[in-house]
């Protein structure tokens, strides 16, 4: 069993938690993730490592809430236990010879963003953080991106918070008042993802996505996450999560993801139902 130490709500849909695992956090990096299980019984979910503290053996988990296994994770406490937390898996960011990087994050996506900005930070890389959400109430941290950011620029669908725009708004403007990167890192809703690649590919700036497709075991056996990257198939918990956004078959992963939503969705109202019957 696995204790939660510390949870606390980002905004409405999105909680964080810090998981005592000792052995993950020896070993986490930026860019990989962990499986874990809230019961003996429950469905196996893959979540990025947001942070982790190696002195302290914990690693920090950071979840929307949009199904059933999150909804039923989200109701546990600090001090309450997960059966499982498998990790970490995938490869790590890759950083070398990066001397300016943008990252571009959005929504939720954020979590994921947030460590590989910190990451490229701490090696002494120039990062320009360019994060989106649909309004200000979904904005999530704000504080830690800046730290970790040379320049941070927010963006919202509606303009409560920051510059009314989208992402790749902001990330055009940059490029082309002459701002020059060895590297662009998105990350966020596959829509998203694929309009800054378009972008990026106009200009010539390699550009790195991390992909979240459907995921069962972590180790490439089921082959659930299987994507088509330059005519080739990948599978993002072994050859990933990271991969050259220019190659990736967006239409592709966007069909597949959808695969499943009638099934899930009725999997969390039946949830819903559940908790509201306790």
């Amino acid at each position: 069993m696995y204790r939660i130490v510390k949870k606390d709500r980002l905004n409405p849909t999105v909680s964080r938690m810090v998981i005592e695992a000792p052995a993950v956090a020896k070993k986490a990096q930026p860019g990989q993730f962990i499986i874990l299980r809230v019961s003996e019984d429950g469905e196996r979910i893959p979540l990025t490592v947001a942070d982790y503290d190696r002195e302290a053996g914990t690693v920090t988990i950071i979840y929307q809430i949009v199904g059933a296994t999150t909804m039923k994770l989200d109701q546990k406490e600090a001090g309450d236990s997960i059966t499982d937390f498998v990790g970490p898996l995938g490869k790590p960011t890759e950083t070398a010879g990066l001397k300016k990087v943008a990252v571009i994050g959005g929504g939720v996506g954020c979590a994921i963003a947030y460590p590989v900005a910190k990451k490229m930070s701490e090696q002494g890389i120039s990062v320009h953080s360019i994060v989106g959400f649909r309004n200000k109430d979904l904005v999530i941290l704000e504080d830690e991106f800046r730290a970790a950011s040379e320049k941070y620029v927010l963006m919202s669908d509606d303009g409560s918070a920051g510059q009314k725009g989208l992402v790749t708004d902001a990330l055009k403007a940059l490029i082309e008042a002459g701002e020059q990167y060895d590297e662009v890192v998105a990350i966020g809703p596959l829509i998203m993802m694929k309009f800054v690649c378009k972008l990026t590919k106009e200009y010539g700036i390699k550009t790195v996505v991390s992909m979240n497709p459907i995921m069962i075991d972590g180790t490439g056996m089921c082959g659930g996450c299987r994507l088509t990257v330059g005519g080739e198939t990948k599978f993002a918990c072994v050859d990933g999560p990271e991969f050259d956004g220019h190659l990736v078959d967006f239409d592709e992963a966007m069909s597949r993801g959808a695969t499943y939503r009638e099934f899930e969705a009725g999997a969390r109202e039946q949830t819903c139902n559940l908790f509201k019957g306790v």
